[in-house]
């Protein structure tokens, strides 16, 4: 007898499985894998989420409570990360009715407050009670709060978390020893879940089986077990008919009616051979056993392992459980590879942005870097420019000062001190002018004219015989704001003089004239001297070895400010047509204080 029964249990054991998956939940889970992979190959984190998220609201309506907290974890951790409020409280909150089923308080306790912390007003009410129910320990305190949820749950019309309320307030009851509505509560639970959620109903149902037996008040034990096996719910669905009617054939057995029990357990015993229950059939055939064993009914026993064992082949090929088992484990396992491509994806995005962000980030020094250079090299090029300017602009034609000096010298050979003085005077005042403005690049139109009266009153002083000269200013020009380069007319005016006018055997004449054209600066510089060509052919051989300084500096100015302030300065030089003398005209922009 004993090696029947070794051989029967050895052979359920190869063939069954300890876990037990419905076709319902199978295609459930297979379809959210589908949707998940599409989700995970167009990168659509949100659908990823949700297809979590209904694969644990599968097995949790299958009360697989350890697979949908496994599976509501990865949604919320995905809402989270997309800071999807509405999502995390949906999330959290099954999250925490999961571990609450398997007991796991603390992480319930962290759930239900992250469902409130995100929640709206009435959710957030709905998740800080079940904080207060499951962190309290006094029953007043939690029938509290249980009883605001009823009220919530009753207006918002969610008969699940209604049922699961009443079902919870049935514990509290128990705990303050209240039978009669602990029974009413658990009643009123299985009352509304049987509707809409029937793996919660025959919870309910158990627990309040569980209730009545544990009172010995086992007439409504059965009562309630025969009413939950005439629900639709049970009927069409033959498992869930053979583990209803094995319970009530325990309550039977506790009741200490062993015919009973018998009877109902040959009931379950021929639905599961019918349907194809291996496991049940062998739960079944274990507890007749036992019973036959109390009783001493040897041959019934060994009839019942007998028949058991010839059937067993039969049993297990129409027993769908194993292949959807097999399904299911097959799908996970896709699942799984699935996140473990997600991962490596991930990773190789990862590095590669790294690698990306990391080169930009060079290129991005390298370029500062490069600009640093160049805007420093542009810096020393213009600093060095400016030096350059500025160094031209002190610089004052030997000729002038020489001669300056020869005249002084002059006056004084000649014992005319009044005129030496007068001479100096001007002199003076025009070297303190220049020097005055030799740090700047540009000068009130006032100043330069000033100083350029005062250089023609020293040619003038100097060369009484020899010319005339007329300055004239445009009026529409603004004296006051207008800026122009500081003695950059001088040196024309110095070549008109010493290079044509002085040459003359008759007094000449020197007209220097500003105007303005458009928002150009015209100045013409006019003698009537002996003019360049001839002033070429007049030079000595030790003039003509000397290389002059005074017109080379100003072109040498007028390129710097062309390329350090953009003014587009004009020079133009020649020889009068049709009569004699030099023409030279200069035309800049405009520059206003």
């Amino acid at each position: 007898m004993k090696m029947v029964k070794l051989f029967v249990l050895f052979f359920v054991m190869a063939f069954g499985n300890t876990a037990y998956s419905q076709s319902r939940v199978v295609e459930d889970v297979q379809v959210q894998s589908k949707r998940l992979k599409k989700a995970v190959d167009t990168k659509d984190e949100s659908a990823q989420a949700d297809s979590y998220y209904n694969i644990g609201e599968t097995f949790f309506n299958d009360g697989n409570f350890r697979k949908s907290e496994e599976y509501y974890t990865k949604a919320k951790n995905i809402y989270e990360k997309l800071n999807d409020k509405p999502n995390i409280e949906k999330a959290s909150r099954k999250l925490a009715q999961s571990q609450e089923k398997q007991n796991k308080i603390t992480p319930a306790i962290s759930n239900y407050s992250r469902a409130a912390e995100v929640a709206p007003s009435k959710s957030r009410a709905l998740n800080t009670n079940d904080v207060t129910r499951l962190s309290v320990n006094s029953p007043e305190a939690k029938e509290e709060a249980i009883q605001n949820n009823i009220q919530l749950n009753e207006k918002d019309k969610d008969k699940g978390d209604l049922a699961a309320s009443y079902s919870q307030m049935a514990d509290v009851n128990i705990q303050q020893n209240d039978i009669p509505k602990a029974e009413a509560n658990l009643k009123n639970a299985y009352k509304i879940s049987k509707k809409e959620a029937p793996q919660q109903a025959l919870e309910i149902n158990q627990k309040l089986t569980d209730f009545y037996v544990e009172n010995k008040n086992y007439d409504k034990a059965i009562e309630a077990k025969k009413t939950v096996l005439k629900e639709d719910f049970v009927k069409d669905n033959s498992k869930k008919e053979v583990e209803q009617i094995q319970e009530l054939a325990d309550i039977y057995i506790k009741k200490d009616d062993i015919g009973e029990a018998i009877s109902l357990l040959k009931k379950s015993y021929g639905i599961a051979l019918e349907k194809g229950h291996t496991l049940e059939a062998q739960k079944s055939v274990k507890k007749l056993d036992s019973l036959y064993n109390m009783s001493e009914n040897t041959d019934a026993s060994v009839r019942l392992y007998r028949d058991f064992l010839g059937k067993l082949p039969d049993l297990v090929s129409k027993d769908k459980s194993l292949a959807d088992e097999k399904i299911l484990e097959d799908t996970e396992q896709r699942i799984a590879q699935l996140e473990k491509e997600k991962q490596l994806k991930d990773e190789l995005i990862r590095k590669k942005n790294v690698f990306n962000y990391s080169l930009i980030g060079v290129l991005l020094v390298l370029s500062a870097l490069i600009i640093f250079i160049f805007r420093t090299l542009k810096k020393v090029q213009i600093k060095n420019k400016k030096i350059a300017l500025q160094s031209l602009r002190r610089e004052m034609n030997p000729h002038f000062i020489f001669n300056s000096l020869n005249s002084v010298n002059h006056f004084i050979a000649t014992n005319n001190e009044l005129e030496a003085n007068q001479y100096l005077t001007k002199f003076s005042k025009l070297m303190r002018g220049v020097m005055e403005n030799s740090t700047e690049d540009f000068i009130p139109f006032q100043q330069e004219l000033d100083l350029l009266q005062n250089y023609l009153a020293l040619e003038k002083t100097r060369f009484s015989d020899k010319f005339d000269y007329e300055i004239e200013v445009d009026e529409s020009l603004n004296t006051q704001s207008l800026k122009v380069p500081g003695m950059l007319v001088q040196p024309f005016l110095e070549n008109a003089i010493w290079h044509g006018l002085r040459y003359r055997t008759t007094k000449g004449f020197l007209k220097l004239y500003f105007e303005k054209d458009n928002q150009y600066l015209k100045i013409t510089v006019e003698d009537n001297g002996i003019g360049i060509e001839e002033s070429k052919k007049q030079k000595t051989e030790h003039q003509k070895a000397r290389k002059g300084r005074g017109m080379k500096n100003t072109l040498e100015r007028i390129a710097l400010l062309n390329d350090l302030y953009h003014q587009e300065i004009q020079c133009n030089i020649t020889d009068k047509q049709n009569t004699q003398g030099v023409l030279v005209e200069i035309r800049y922009k405009l520059v206003n204080k």
